[in-house]
């Protein structure tokens, strides 16, 4: 892994030149007092003073609607348009993600390829440049280390800097696209000092839950009463699932007029009353108590067994977003506290 430095001056040139060789840029934009990621029309629009953003940066990979396939009726044919990636920004830089954020694009890429592939996941994930900035600030929402990440993980990240100094930062590249990145921009860069280290510059956050502790006591504890205790609150607005960075329930929906329409892929959430409901108006998980349980075990029993990797990476954003103040890593802590187990 390559050290390098770079000065804020010098960052902000380089984006500023990226702007004007025509690339595209993906970054946290303050507006109306909420931050959050959207292509920038110019760099000045970009802040980093902010602990998180309201929502994650998957969206850049799995939009809030997409279209998967379009349709026309011809008499007696129907003529298909397959998902057209040529319609995509052939190349875009994610700027300004913090750890917690880079980390998740893991675990969606997991979601979308454990079986079959998903060709516009994969379309819009090699498309994209990651560059991480490393965390020197928290809340009392954040929770990263408790999920086996920190706040100077590089994992997920194609590069990753480190506020360092008043006016700087120390540049890791951690992969084979970020060395790419860096060959076309390292005129910016400089050699790093052998005596700066990121982990004097990093803060610091406690663990507050033993995470194997945590994933054996939720499979384990199916028909368990705090289920229900700690969904007594919840209202099912799916506000924690379109803020997480993992969160990849979807619904296929059809938009048509007349002889021509297309097949649209959008947000859902398991949190949602209606989405296991059947046509027949029989619905597996009928209580919030089980939708609260569907939503946790598939972050921590599910996709730990399936893919091998926690389906949370402790950015706090649902605990933030929640109009009634469930606290995930509280809930979490419940658990690990917990030995009632109802058979």
């Amino acid at each position: 892994m390559e050290r390098k430095y770079i000065s804020r001056n010098s960052l902000t040139d380089c984006l500023k030149k990226i702007q004007t060789e025509g690339g595209s840029i993906y970054a946290p934009v303050s507006r109306s007092g909420q931050t959050d990621f959207h292509v920038i029309k110019s760099v000045d629009e970009i802040t980093t003073g902010h602990i998180q953003t309201t929502r994650s940066a998957k969206a850049v990979v799995f939009p809030c609607t997409e279209k998967l396939f379009s349709y026309k009726k011809e008499k007696n044919d129907v003529k298909l348009q397959d998902y057209n990636p040529d319609e995509l920004l052939s190349e875009i830089l994610v700027f300004g993600t913090h750890p917690c954020d880079a980390v998740g694009f893991g675990p969606l890429g997991g979601i979308f390829n454990w079986d079959t592939e998903d060709k516009p996941y994969n379309e819009h994930r090699r498309r994209i440049t990651l560059i991480t900035l490393a965390c020197t600030r928290c809340d009392e929402y954040c929770f990263c280390t408790s999920v086996n990440s920190g706040p100077g993980n590089t994992e997920g990240s194609d590069i990753l800097l480190t506020p360092v100094k008043d006016d700087g930062y120390l540049a890791e590249i951690v992969t084979d696209k970020g060395s790419e990145w860096y060959k076309k921009y390292g005129s910016f860069f400089e050699e790093a000092p052998e005596n700066l280290h990121k982990e004097d510059y990093l803060v610091e956050i406690p663990v507050k839950f033993n995470l194997e502790e945590v994933c054996t006591k939720v499979t384990d504890m199916f028909e368990s009463d705090l289920w229900r205790l700690q969904s007594e609150r919840c209202i099912g607005c799916g506000a924690c699932a379109y803020v997480c960075p993992t969160c990849a329930c979807f619904d296929i929906q059809e938009y048509a007029r007349g002889t021509s329409g297309s097949r649209i892929r959008c947000w859902d959430s398991c949190g949602f009353a209606l989405f296991t409901l059947h046509t027949s108006g029989h619905n597996p998980r009928p209580n919030q108590s089980q939708r609260w349980r569907q939503r946790l075990m598939h972050k921590f029993s599910y996709m730990p067994d399936r893919l091998s990797v926690v389906g949370c990476t402790g950015c706090g954003r649902c605990s933030r977003a929640c109009p009634v103040d469930m606290n995930l890593s509280e809930h979490l802590q419940m658990w690990q506290e917990y030995d009632n187990v109802k058979m």
